[in-house]
């Protein structure tokens, strides 16, 4: 498996859920579909649950529709941590992917937005051309899906005007949020239909990408990297309704198929 898949399987399932310590505990489920150029090439199931004072996200994804006859394989995400009136700051992550040939995973523990201690297995070889993770870079973090929990009870421009700060556990990045939109989800083919904000984002990377990846250099080039947030319910949040991510195959986009608990 391509060292360059576990990022790329973060960057995708990532910013799929929703984000007052004050509110009533909920637990909500979502399901979402990935496409590649209109194809369907896999599936996440969510789950997330705030009680005002911790949450928890797990994440599960699976290969699927044509994607099925040349590859399989499923992903893990998990995120546990402190639910603040600032918004969610994760105290552990964790990432597995398994196929055909291998199983990877990854994790850490982190306090206040400093990491206390991690894992990856297997190892990652030492490579001259990675660009290294220093002490700094793994202060004033969050994981990277407590990252785009967003808390707002409303959808106004300033909701996108932020920056994320994001360690994987292997990769250091900042994900540059801005307004570019509302607008109206009105498809029924989704699993919501109302009012959603458009932001649109940009990657910078910092750390632990490999200094000649075309990848990293194309992702941080792009300008065609979208998010649309909907409001959740009554809950103080917004959740990921709608993404896209321009990529050397075509756009990469998910959308939300369902959502119960609201």
């Amino acid at each position: 498996m391509s060292r360059a898949y576990p990022t790329l399987l973060i960057a995708v399932l990532a910013p799929l859920l929703p984000t007052d310590a004050a509110a009533a505990p909920f637990f909500v489920t979502g399901s979402y579909v990935i496409t590649l150029r209109g194809i369907n090439i896999a599936e996440a199931e969510i789950g997330f649950s705030d009680d005002g004072e911790t949450y928890r996200v797990a994440i599960n994804g699976t290969v699927a529709g044509v994607a099925t006859l040349v590859a399989s394989g499923t992903a893990s995400l998990s995120s546990a941590g402190r639910s603040r009136p600032g918004g969610l700051l994760s105290d552990s992550f964790s990432l597995m992917t398994r196929t055909e040939v291998e199983t990877f995973s990854l994790g850490y523990e982190a306090r206040n937005g400093r990491v206390t201690s991690e894992m990856v297995n297997p190892p990652l070889p030492a490579e001259a051309d990675r660009v290294p993770v220093v002490a700094s870079h793994r202060i004033g973090i969050n994981d990277p899906i407590a990252a785009f929990l967003l808390r707002a009870d409303d959808l106004q421009p300033a909701l996108c005007i932020r920056t994320l700060k994001v360690y994987t556990g292997i990769e250091r990045y900042d994900m540059d949020l801005s307004y570019l939109a509302n607008q109206v989800a009105t498809s029924t083919r989704t699993g919501y239909q109302g009012p959603v904000i458009l932001c649109s984002i940009r990657y910078r990377p910092i750390s632990g990408h490999f200094v000649n990846s075309e990848s990293t250099a194309y992702l941080a080039r792009s300008e065609r990297f979208l998010i649309w947030y909907a409001p959740l319910g009554t809950t103080g949040f917004v959740f990921p309704y709608r993404m896209i991510m321009g990529t050397a195959f075509g756009d990469l986009s998910m959308v939300l198929t369902g959502l119960e608990g609201v």
